[in-house]
């Protein structure tokens, strides 16, 4: 129940609010992270994290389980066998907590880690189908629109449109979830040519670029800005990172080849000019 107030006059009113609990993302039975996050789609979540954060590839999960106790939900991820050594010793050389956004890492330098160019994709995006990807955005997410209180994640893809949305109350998470349906759903293969673009309602921040690497997303479309370090990641992982996305126009930072724009580019114009 809430008062809602409006032009000097206030009335009670039910209130339909995202949920927004603790989730432990457990690898054979210890804790890496514990994300605040909404409690849906959580094997999706369980993927796209171990992908994104570089702890384990879909093939190297041998299961997932959610259990809800007291005071969450313990997400539990069985690793194989190698990938579980793997991780092991990683957790050897860990220096401190871990929390949203850049988790688990071992290091500072861990957290700008070099990002590999993502795999080459004919994706060529017009004014046209970035408006239209970011309509098709506003158009598909319920919990958003129920709330006003989550981010939202989606990929597009020239010719089918969005084809897939993921919602939470962390913009981390629901780009995580998208990654885990996609990779869950075989809609990308990892290390494979990825012909679509991630939409996200959030900014763009560097750790959301890595995740998006991870996945090997040629091109990133944002409502909202980018950080310094996110641009910089986009440029060396040949990420075309466009933001302030709306009808009317966007702003193109890194790898123009892939946008065809109404005004040519000067010849010589360097990705870092468009801004």
């Amino acid at each position: 129940m809430r008062l809602r107030v409006r032009a000097g006059t206030a009335r009670q009113e039910d209130a339909l609010l995202p949920a927004e609990v603790p989730v432990a993302l457990s690898y054979n039975g210890t804790t890496q992270a514990v994300m605040m996050a909404t409690p849906a789609n959580l094997t999706d979540f369980a993927l796209g994290f171990s992908l994104s954060e570089g702890i384990a590839r879909p093939d190297d999960i041998r299961d997932i389980e959610a259990v809800t106790g007291e005071d969450g939900i313990d997400l539990r991820i069985w690793l194989k066998d190698e990938a579980g050594n793997r991780l092991l010793a990683r957790r050897r050389t860990m220096t401190g907590p871990v929390g949203c956004g850049l988790c688990g890492l071992d290091s500072l330098a861990e957290a700008r880690r070099p990002l590999d160019p993502v795999p080459a994709s004919p994706l060529r995006l017009g004014h046209h189908d970035i408006a239209g990807a970011m309509a098709a955005l506003t158009q598909h997410q319920p919990l958003h629109d129920a709330t006003r209180a989550v981010h939202a994640a989606g990929f597009w893809q020239q010719g089918k449109g969005l084809i897939c949305v993921r919602e939470d109350v962390g913009r981390h998470n629901a780009l995580d979830k998208l990654i885990g349906a996609l990779v869950g759903a075989g809609t990308v293969t990892p290390g494979a040519p990825v012909t679509g673009a991630v939409v996200l309602t959030s900014r763009i921040s560097l750790d959301m670029v890595q995740k998006c690497a991870a996945l090997g997303a040629p091109a990133i479309l944002a409502v909202s800005a980018p950080t310094l370090a996110a641009v910089e990641a986009a440029e060396v992982a040949d990420i075309t990172l466009v933001a302030l996305a709306r009808s009317e126009g966007f702003d193109l930072y890194t790898h123009p080849g892939r946008i065809s724009i109404d005004a040519a580019l000067p010849p010589d114009a360097e990705a870092s000019d468009v801004r």
